[in-house]
């Protein structure tokens, strides 16, 4: 599945895109993350999946578009 990243997200990975594979639900996605990424345990951020942001585990298909998104605020 394709992966971006944004903002201080992007600093941690040190790359706006990239792939993984063999990923079944955003629980497991988060693991994964943390074991290539370990500031991302401390770092605050939501997860999209096809440009909707979700909260809860759900399950992933290899065609997904994941976004890592940082804190922002509106105005």
């Amino acid at each position: 599945m394709k992966i971006l990243s944004f903002g201080q997200i992007t600093e941690i990975t040190g790359a706006p895109q990239w792939s993984l594979d063999n990923i079944n639900s955003t629980d497991q996605l988060r693991q994964k993350l943390s074991d290539l990424f370990p500031a991302l345990q401390h770092t605050t951020y939501l997860i999209a999946v096809n440009q909707q942001v979700i909260r809860e585990n759900i399950t992933l298909r290899e065609t997904d578009i994941i976004a890592l998104l940082p804190p922002f605020s509106g105005g």
